[in-house]
């Protein structure tokens, strides 16, 4: 369910994510193509926090859209 959340509101989320973490690039984000575990996976490396941190920080974004 988490998946289909994040592709159908890629755009909005990937916004956000861009507005809330400026060292974030369109192209890294587009390279995850919305899916979880790779978005994931770039917030961990890019913000140097935890799977449980960046996991809490992906749904309270999903809260918001």
């Amino acid at each position: 369910m988490d998946d289909d959340r994040i592709t159908g509101k890629w755009t909005e989320l990937k916004g956000q994510l861009r507005e809330a973490y400026g060292e974030l690039t369109d192209d890294e984000l587009e390279q995850t193509r919305g899916e979880r575990q790779q978005l994931e996976g770039l917030l961990e490396q890019k913000l140097g926090q935890t799977k449980d941190e960046v996991r809490q920080t992906v749904d309270r974004f999903l809260e918001r859209i």
